[in-house]
């Protein structure tokens, strides 16, 4: 399939939504996948939201992003950070670097700064929108583009699930679409600046994202569910 041929397909599915599950929104954390989704929801299906959510451990790139595409769109994307008091609690008995120590104590870092925030975010929606891709990383490989997601009690899309690497980047270039720059030094998936590194030639594309972990691990807890149709 081409490149043309999967935008016009991603457009169809981003106007069935706006038709059949609104409200939805798109979560977007500014990578170059989101970015895209965010050019074609602006230009093709207006009436789907953009939320992100602000960890309070993102890279300065990414709130500039943040700030290049809210100027070029001209559209609301919508900022949603932890509960103080949760953070606060979790940091005063762990320390603010805990998810070094184990799977468990980085998930429950990710959960306070992620997966609430998230929750609160699509909270009465019938759909949200994500930028996962098939091939990022052997736990997305059983993703579908639609899928009912038991966590959020809510339909979830992922419709840039068969495009390529190649696919979003050319996207980018021919739409001259607003990127972080830290895609172009090294890092191509970028969460919180602690728990992301850039990646050497040859490596996973997912292997800067929490790096002392092994691959089966690497989600934060907002794509762990089944159910694709």
């Amino acid at each position: 399939m081409t490149l043309s041929q999967k935008v016009a397909s991603t457009i169809q599915i981003l106007q069935q939504i706006e038709k059949e599950y609104l409200p939805a929104k798109l979560a977007s954390s500014f990578g170059a996948e989101d970015q895209v989704l965010t050019d074609l929801i602006v230009k093709h299906a207006p009436q789907i939201a953009i939320i992100t959510l602000d960890t309070g451990r993102l890279h300065q790139q990414t709130y500039d992003v943040l700030k290049k595409t809210r100027d070029r769109y001209q559209t609301t994307i919508t900022v949603f950070t932890p509960r103080h008091e949760q953070l606060e609690s979790h940091m005063t008995e762990f320390g603010p670097n805990a998810f070094y120590e184990s799977i468990e104590l980085r998930k429950a870092c990710c959960f306070v700064r992620k997966v609430e925030p998230l929750k609160r975010a699509i909270g009465g929606s019938k759909a949200w929108l994500t930028g996962l891709r098939r091939e990022q990383a052997v736990t997305r490989h059983d993703l579908g583009v639609s899928e009912w997601d038991a966590a959020f009690g809510m339909q979830k899309f992922n419709p840039l699930l068969e495009w390529g690497l190649d696919d979003v980047w050319n996207y980018i270039k021919e739409n001259d679409v607003p990127y972080n720059v830290l895609h172009d030094q090294g890092f191509p998936s970028i969460g919180c600046e602690p728990c992301t590194r850039a990646v050497a030639e040859g490596e996973d594309i997912r292997a800067g994202r929490w790096w002392w972990e092994d691959p089966v691990h690497k989600e934060c807890g907002l794509h762990n569910q089944k159910g694709k149709q």
